[in-house]
């Protein structure tokens, strides 16, 4: 991997860079769409590259790993093969999503033994394991195995858990750094800053993450129902901590509003199941605010959804014919609307990477981010 730093903004810790990888190179600030089990939901490859122009997805290791399985991929060829993705692909190690079963995993040095949500069979995640179904799946950017603290945490379990996750990135960086890309193409390993709200936490991770001299940091435990202000005052301590010639992404995250802040705090790259899930919910983002497409003021609005997005569904499709397919449960409307919000945010991220290079970021964002939180 390359990162090429470019501009930086003169009124805040925004960058603008470029990420290159062996499926294609990235424009930062990026957003990238959640592809948990290899798709993004309702929307098709083509138009995810083409429409939405999304420069690099995310898949899940944990929902791969389960379904369709390993051997899958092994004889597909990897997972761009297997969905026929030919641009950069990153997967989450399965941490948070260990994280969210709660009831049916348990955390121990060795790793954590879970419950399949599907089938109820027992499996263990290993630092050691998890990197070699990360080598298996195929993605460029793979994430070192850690425990997601929820919130509110407890001092003591933040700390302990930090130093669980610590313990086990040195594990994974060692089976990274000992066994091969399977596909011919090079993978890169990126840790993960931990930490919960307490400043002196993800002070000391970050600083640990840091000495590890990856390809690039990600800042994991945050979005998990904290306040905002915590959400910023931690993603800025550790921005200060991580190296400004590697890329940082800030998992999970978040808001149109969250991501513009975060990107003013020295970000690079994002992820959030929030555009996708909320448009199957009629839920839009648009430059002027947010539309609950089902709400009957928009019944008889034939106006396009967000002409400031320029978006080619907002050009064909009115708000009146989402509501109506909405109300009528054609999967056709999940489809817009999704295309419609992934599409925004890409927008968002770079028209944010153009005020950036432009030198108007900071005053933009200041204008712009009061819109975004109007309920239409």
């Amino acid at each position: 991997m390359r990162f090429n730093l470019q501009h930086t903004d003169t009124h805040s810790k925004a960058r603008a860079a470029e990420i290159e990888t062996a499926h294609g190179k990235i424009q930062t600030p990026i957003f990238m769409p959640v592809g948990t089990a290899g798709t993004v939901k309702t929307v098709h490859q083509r138009e995810l590259a083409d429409d939405i122009k999304a420069q690099i997805i995310l898949g899940n290791t944990y929902h791969l790993y389960l379904r369709p399985g390993l051997k899958v991929f092994k004889n597909a060829g990897g997972l761009h093969q297997f969905m026929n993705w030919q641009k950069p692909i990153l997967t989450d190690s399965g941490g948070y999503q260990v994280y969210s079963l709660a009831n049916s995993r348990k955390i121990k040095e060795e790793g954590v033994k879970f419950a399949s949500h599907i089938d109820g069979s027992k499996h263990l995640f290993t630092p050691e394991n998890v990197m070699d179904i990360q080598r298996t799946i195929g993605a460029d950017i793979i994430m070192a195995f850690d425990e997601c603290t929820p919130y509110p945490c407890e001092y003591d379990y933040a700390k302990k858990s930090m130093q669980m996750t610590h313990r086990w990135l040195t594990r994974c960086i060692n089976q990274f750094d000992k066994t091969e890309p399977l596909y011919n193409y090079e993978q890169d390993l990126f840790p993960i800053v931990q930490g919960s709200v307490y400043k002196d936490l993800r002070q000391q991770s970050a600083e640990f993450i840091a000495a590890q001299n990856r390809a690039g940091n990600a800042i994991g435990g945050l979005s998990v129902g904290e306040p905002e202000e915590d959400m910023y005052a931690m993603t800025d301590l550790v921005c200060e901590i991580l190296p400004k010639d590697k890329p940082r992404y800030l998992m999970g995250v978040g808001t149109p509003w969250n991501i513009l802040e975060c990107i003013a705090l020295g970000i690079d790259m994002f992820d959030c199941v929030m555009p996708t899930r909320n448009a199957r919910h009629g839920l839009l983002f648009t430059y002027n605010g947010i539309i609950n497409i089902k709400n009957e003021k928009w019944k008889n609005d034939f106006s396009v959804i967000d002409a400031d997005a320029d978006c080619f569904a907002d050009k064909q499709y009115s708000k009146a014919y989402l509501r109506h397919l909405m109300h009528a449960n054609e999967m056709l409307g999940a489809q817009i609307a999704t295309i419609h919000n992934l599409h925004f945010y890409l927008h968002l991220v770079t028209q944010a990477r153009t005020k950036i290079i432009d030198g108007t970021f900071a005053s933009w964002k200041t204008q712009l981010i009061p819109r975004l939180k109007t309920r239409l």
